[in-house]
């Protein structure tokens, strides 16, 4: 791009990426891995590659799509995701992982995937959605990858299996500094406070992170009240938004909220919704937002001070403490590039140690008075955290990612769809993969069952062939 200098660590990874070799991008939020793959795809178009794009969400596609386009041209760059084509036959594509592993099955190392620039790479963890992650490395040999996260600890093992898998050596950056430092505040005051206060220093604007998201519209109802924008602001949000329909029940809180200056982001939210609360936030017109982590995962929205209610979250099974890779995610969307020299991060206590600081500070430093303070203790089974647990995150490294894999009955119709012997190669897929061996024999128990539930409805059949192996085929067209 003209007038842009590259830094040290993004001039070595384009160097390294125009020399043919993959590259693992691990470096922090604001470092400019967006550039190194802007040089990605400007290599690959030049020497008539086809390069892809990949990320978690569509919202993160979505928005990379037009930033694509506004570089290379409407012609030039194209976008899949489960509900969405668009100009699928480009030379760079913009789609969700599971969109190119999905690919990646049904075509294996004939794909026309020259290049691929996978952001949010440390999803190869995701005990869900690892998969899709992990596919693309075992089955395009001949593809060259950028893997790219702010949060990916060690990489030595995801290294070692992708030069193993494609013959190819891989570069792994991890020295960047981050450009915008951080600094970190442990307080027990009330959360309203701890807003008013970042205000009253002009530490705006400000994302007040939640972990569920009725928690986060309760603070978003709370903060609505107590004049968070300046008449400007409220005037610019009703400008920018006039246009919106607020249809839904929700749509109608959101309108009220947003014409306070308050913003709600989660996953629940219409993608219509989501995408106005960024737009809006991108303009700086919202000096405060209230939602759950999602906003952790890329999305550019310039946020100046991140704000964590709690350092513990229900994951599904149990209320536990964040890791460290949860806890720098969110964290390391603080401090705009270009706007600040530092982000701010705050973590507020437990509710019952606040309402006992507040006690102790209505007392004084009358004896008596501290005396009759009778102290609130955590609810039973209540999972706490203090400030030792917040220095224990910011101080710890993001946990080596566990990789994960699993087989399906789209995963096996789309190798029988790449035709030939797709028994074979889902085996081999599996015993290709970072999985232990538990693992891989509990995959292929899996694999057995799907491929004979496949024989026994009539879905595939085999033909044998002349060297012995089977070619596999539908007997059904798929939609």
């Amino acid at each position: 791009m003209k007038g842009v200098e590259p830094w040290p660590h993004q001039e070595e990874a384009i160097m390294d990426l125009l020399a043919g070799d993959h590259v693992i991008l691990n470096t922090p939020t604001g470092s400019g891995k967006s550039l190194v793959a802007l040089g990605m795809h400007f290599a690959a178009l030049c020497t008539g590659r086809r390069s892809y794009y990949t990320a978690p969400i569509k919202a993160l596609v979505s928005e990379k799509f037009f930033d694509l386009v506004e570089v290379f041209g409407r012609e030039n760059v194209g976008m899949i995701t489960g509900d969405t084509h668009i100009n699928a036959d480009a030379p760079i594509i913009c789609c969700t992982a599971e969109i190119l592993a999905n690919q990646a099955l049904r075509e294996g190392r004939h794909a026309d995937v020259g290049c691929v620039a996978m952001d949010e790479f440390h999803y190869y963890g995701d005990s869900e959605r690892g998969w899709a992650w992990q596919v693309p490395l075992l089955t395009l040999p001949n593809t060259q990858f950028l893997l790219m996260s702010a949060t990916l600890g060690n990489v030595d093992a995801i290294a070692d299996k992708l030069e193993d898998m494609t013959d190819t050596d891989v570069d792994i950056i991890a020295d960047a500094p981050r450009p915008v430092p951080l600094t970190y505040e442990y307080t027990l005051d009330s959360l309203e406070k701890t807003v008013e206060l970042a205000f009253g220093r002009g530490e705006t604007p400000i994302y007040v992170v939640h972990f569920s998201q009725d928690a986060a519209l309760e603070t978003a109802n709370a903060l609505a009240s107590t004049g968070v924008s300046s008449k400007e602001q409220r005037a610019a949000i009703a400008e920018a938004i006039k246009g919106t329909k607020f249809t839904t029940a929700f749509g109608k809180i959101l309108q009220r909220l947003l014409r306070t200056g308050v913003g709600i982001h989660h996953a629940g939210m219409l993608p219509r919704y989501r995408r106005l609360v960024e737009q809006l936030a991108q303009h700086g017109l919202l000096p405060v937002i209230c939602g759950t982590d999602t906003l952790g995962v890329g999305i550019n929205v310039p946020i100046h001070s991140v704000v964590l209610t709690a350092l513990t979250k229900f994951d599904g099974t149990k209320m536990r403490k964040l890791r460290a890779r949860e806890f720098h995610q969110i964290a390391g969307r603080a401090g705009r590039m270009g706007f600040d020299t530092e982000g701010l991060v705050i973590a507020e206590g437990p509710e019952f140690e606040i309402e006992n600081a507040k006690a102790l500070a209505k007392a004084g430093n009358d004896p008596k008075k501290l005396k009759k303070v009778k102290r609130k203790k955590a609810p039973e089974g209540f999972v706490t955290w203090n400030e030792n647990t917040f220095d224990k995150l910011i101080d710890a490294a993001p946990e080596t990612l566990v990789p994960h894999m699993k087989v399906t009955h789209s995963m096996v119709l789309n190798e029988v769809a790449q035709g030939g012997d797709a028994r074979y190669r889902i085996d081999r897929l599996i015993d290709d993969s970072a999985q232990n061996p538990e693992q891989k024999e509990h995959l292929h128990d899996r694999a057995d069952e799907i491929f004979q539930t496949l024989f026994n409805t009539n879905v595939i059949e085999t033909e044998d062939r002349d060297d012995g192996g089977k070619d596999y085929f539908m007997t059904v067209d798929m939609p």
